[in-house]
């Protein structure tokens, strides 16, 4: 193969939503990981038959069609199945105590009412009376049915009666979630609470989180009848969907094939060069799932206009992240065990402080496959709250790397035992991750979870570029850092590089 329609590069979830619709649009698509697996931040590996998850463990909106989850559209569009379990309530460990909450609004007034009071539970229900528009509002366009010419005046023109039911909700949605938050909440709390919820959303607290992100979140997590999703068979299993629909369609996924620089000729993007030496063209466009800064490295020198390569590259970022992943035995552990955990060790340290917060997933509970029989997996981490600056320039094989591992490792183990007292007596796999793995293994920037760019200050970078014939998707590209966000980027690009005719008719099988 010497020529494709488009070169994806990198098989995160945004490069294959992407990749998977250009083909289902019927487009030659071939995807180019550096890996030895697909998924990107999402992939999964297994050892002695325990099967880790390296990133996202919450997800929803995965198990229903029509869904306001645009990867569950994409899903939906490209036809491939996504058998998932479901389950409504996580554990939480914070200052406060220790409790059970689940989505929908109802049963978190009741957790309110015992820890708060009454005031605290109508401040909650007088937010909830807020969102309730906002977060209609936030839904009434379906990302999948964006794209980045004119033609998307047909595709958006689809829903502009809903749109024009909206309109007065539409400017709230602009900027930080703060601004609605603090007119309305008091109590310290909901607030701390709120905070967590957004920087779990944004790796950001309230004040730099966008509004639409937390509308989003309450149109899908606080509706009537809510239940959180898993994946059986963990995240491979979603990465699995997407490359068996791309492959379905047509497309080809190349693994250990690193790209190494975009070719550019004429001021346009052509191809791309393999480590290998391989010249590959792409006809219509290259898309880049990688990160905004690693998409700067593989262009040549002058290629990019020097205002925006400077704007680009110095777009800050998120903190790394620590791992805990865990194969235990499970004999004798509570029946109520749940699925997800939240800790929080200190409200006043603030929410996005260096190992403050630290997640628990436990999917075996979900999905036994996960592990042998009588055991359980586990993966433990500070999500986008760990210094890469701590590691950096870190010999991996050195004796301070190993010590630095086991310390800054503690948080995590005393969260989990909170939940599991003797787990340390437990394990039968243990593998600690430091942003220099995450760096690594996922081809994360400095490790970090993305772009940490503030809804009060700033706007994602667009999905294009000033150079003609090169794309970008992923998490860079559209505000937030979860799966819906790197899904919906994809789909905008690949519906961007289809004809007005297919995108419409894949809107009408959608939604």
């Amino acid at each position: 193969m010497n020529s494709t329609d488009v070169i994806v590069i990198g098989s995160g979830i945004g490069g294959l939503s992407c990749a998977a619709l250009l083909a289902r649009y019927g487009l030659e698509v071939t995807v180019f990981e550096s890996h030895t697996i697909p998924g990107g931040a999402a992939q999964a590996f297994e050892r002695q038959g325990f099967k880790f998850d390296c990133g996202p463990s919450l997800y929803s909106g995965l198990s229903y069609s029509p869904s306001v989850n645009p990867l569950r559209q994409v899903i939906d569009a490209i036809g491939v199945d996504l058998p998932c379990v479901n389950y409504d309530t996580w554990g939480c460990r914070l200052p406060e105590g220790d409790f059970d909450t689940s989505v929908g609004g109802e049963q978190f007034c009741e957790v309110l009412a015992k820890l708060r009071g009454q005031d605290a539970v109508n401040e909650w229900r007088q937010l909830q009376k807020v969102m309730t528009p906002l977060a209609q509002a936030a839904i009434a366009l379906p990302p999948a049915a964006l794209r980045l010419d004119i033609g998307a005046a047909l595709t958006v023109g689809k829903f502009a009666p809903s749109l024009a039911q909206h309109a007065t909700n539409f400017l709230k949605l602009t900027g930080s979630f703060d601004r609605i938050m603090n007119g309305v909440v008091r109590d310290p709390f909901i607030h701390n609470w709120l905070n967590l919820l957004c920087f779990l959303l944004s790796g950001l607290p309230a004040a730099g989180t966008n509004a639409a992100e937390v509308a989003f979140m309450f149109a899908d997590w606080y509706r009537p009848g809510v239940v959180l999703d898993y994946p059986i068979g963990g995240s491979a299993a979603l990465v699995n969907a997407l490359v068996q629909g791309l492959e379905k369609h047509g497309g080809q996924l190349l693994l250990n094939s690193h790209v190494e620089q975009i070719l550019v000729e004429a001021n346009k993007a052509v191809g791309v060069r393999l480590r290998d030496g391989r010249e590959i063209r792409a006809r219509r466009a290259v898309v880049s799932n990688a990160s905004v800064w690693d998409t700067l490295k593989l262009l040549p020198e002058g290629a990019l206009p020097r205002k925006f390569f400077t704007q680009r590259q110095t777009i800050p970022e998120c903190d790394s992240f620590m791992h805990l992943h865990l194969g235990i035995d499970a004999q004798g552990l509570p029946a109520d065990l749940a699925c997800h955990y939240i800790v929080v060790n200190d409200w006043e340290l603030g929410i996005t402080a260096p190992q403050n917060v630290v997640l628990v997933s436990i999917p075996s509970i979900l999905d036994p496959s996960l592990a042998p029989p009588g055991k359980h997996v586990i993966h433990v981490y500070t999500p986008g709250n760990e210094p890469y600056a701590l590691w950096e320039g870190m010999d991996r094989r050195s004796q301070e790397y190993t010590q630095q591992k086991r310390s800054r490792a503690e948080v995590m183990w005393q969260a989990l035992e909170r939940i599991i007292p003797d787990i340390r007596t437990r394990c039968q796999i243990t593998q600690v991750g430091t942003p220099l793995t995450h760096e690594r293994f996922l081809r994360r920037h400095r490790g970090s979870y993305g772009p940490a760019i503030s809804a009060a200050s700033g706007l994602f970078p667009s999905h294009r570029t000033p150079l003609p014939g090169l794309m970008c998707c992923g998490d860079s590209t559209f505000p937030g850092i979860g799966l819906p966000a790197v899904a919906a980027s994809g789909m905008i690009v690949a519906n961007s590089l289809a004809s007005v005719r297919q995108h419409l008719t894949m809107l009408e099988e959608i939604l």
